[in-house]
């Protein structure tokens, strides 16, 4: 590993992770996040250059706006450091491959998702599309045609195993049990996975979900939870892990 691209790459995830912070809370709502200036939340000043600086803005200003001293939300902090973590590890991954285009691309929407789905419960469509066309061109730089057109088929399977689950769920607890984003984002995994491991990605994600689910229940009563992120970080554990559907039929004694 060359630690001069490491370092590369987490200053550069520290950058895309503000940028994506921004995405996840502006999109939703319908705002512009390009285009639009950024500004603070409690005086709606605008933000100079000096005031965006990943990581160490918030450390120079003591997580306090330079203009009216609110405090600051130190999420885009920590989704920042985040990001440039996730993506050195994509470089330490994978190296300079397809594989590490493909790893970027899952950081990318699983930290806009933990975001957008935290914040507002709600995964944007426009994501969904911008990230499946995405992980297409690579599918084709991979595999070709060919392989393109297997992993939609792939994707389309795993949507409608995740629609079924959605419709019993709804059956059993005679309300929504699941968001549109989550089955729809299932098409989105099987661009990159295979059908075994794409359907994993439904089971770790519910074993990943439970511990927070059963927190917010017994301390705040909280009976809906966001799905979205567990899906992700499940996805984003078992393409970073390597782990193929040979490994898990000798762990099921196949």
């Amino acid at each position: 590993m060359n630690i001069v691209y490491f370092i590369l790459f987490f200053i550069f995830g520290l950058f895309m992770g503000s940028f994506y912070t921004v995405v996840g809370l502006r999109l939703p709502i319908g705002e512009n996040f390009i285009l639009s200036r950024s500004r603070c939340e409690t005086c709606h000043h605008p933000l100079s250059l000096l005031d965006m600086i990943p990581i160490l803005s918030y450390l120079f200003l003591r997580g306090k706006c330079h203009y009216c001293k609110a405090k600051i939300d130190s999420l885009s902090t920590y989704i920042e450091f985040f990001t440039g973590l996730l993506f050195a590890v994509s470089y330490y991954s994978f190296g300079f491959s397809w594989n590490l285009v493909l790893a970027l691309g899952i950081v990318s929407i699983l930290v806009i998702v933990i975001v957008s789905d935290l914040t507002y419960l709600i995964i944007p469509d426009e994501v969904l599309i911008f990230f499946s066309i995405y992980f297409i061109v690579c599918r084709f730089f991979l595999e070709g045609l060919k392989g393109v057109i297997y992993h939609i088929g792939i994707g389309i399977f795993l949507f409608l195993v995740m629609y079924s689950i959605m419709l019993l769920g709804n059956k059993i607890f005679k309300k929504e049990s699941m968001g549109g984003g989550d089955v729809k984002m299932m098409f989105l995994f099987g661009l990159v996975l295979d059908p075994l491991l794409g359907t994993l990605t439904i089971f770790l994600g519910s074993l990943f979900a439970l511990p927070m689910s059963l927190v917010l229940y017994i301390k705040k009563n909280e009976k809906v939870i966001p799905f979205g992120p567990f899906l992700l970080i499940a996805f984003a554990f078992i393409f970073y892990t390597k782990m193929t559907s040979l490994d898990i039929l000798k762990f099921l004694g196949f």
